[in-house]
């Protein structure tokens, strides 16, 4: 029998959950201890205002498995929008589900019928494969772009 998966718009009341999500995919594809206070106070500002991006969360059986976020980046190039996956996270007991493919259909049906966004893109560490191999089975591209960055304190 299939999982029945149903996607929605994360609340405030899902706020712990991602917290512990971001928290356990930290660990898990960077070996990365996130402090928690920065990180909750970060996931508030996105359930609080709509300019800093939205979480999708799924849930099976009633309960919330994966959730991810979508931020955004205007490209002058396109006129347009670029709708950013990130913080994607899907409990390992229901990995390999559908989950994540759920949530993709909705970012990229959602994108679509939005004005002015012209893709979805997201990055993914280098050395984790298995994310990598979902994400092109589903049919995203691997980009000639690297990240480059500057972090302030």
């Amino acid at each position: 029998m299939k999982d029945q998966i149903i996607i929605r718009d994360a609340i405030r009341e899902d706020a712990p959950k991602l917290v512990q999500f971001n928290l356990q995919m930290a660990r898990e594809t960077e070996g990365r201890q996130l402090d928690e206070r920065v990180l909750t106070s970060g996931i508030h500002a996105v359930l609080s205002d709509p300019k800093y991006g939205f979480y999708l969360v799924a849930e099976v059986d009633g309960t919330v498995a994966g959730s991810l976020m979508v931020t955004t980046e205007w490209s002058d190039w396109r006129d347009g929008v670029f709708w950013w996956i990130q913080s994607v996270y899907v409990v390992s007991q229901c990995r390999r589900r559908g989950l994540f493919r759920a949530l993709y259909k909705e970012v990229t049906q959602r994108a679509k019928n939005t004005a002015k966004v012209c893709g979805c893109r997201l990055y993914v560490e280098q050395d984790n494969a298995a994310a990598q191999a979902t994400y092109t089975k589903l049919g995203l591209v691997e980009t000639s772009y690297k990240l480059f960055e500057e972090l302030f304190s």
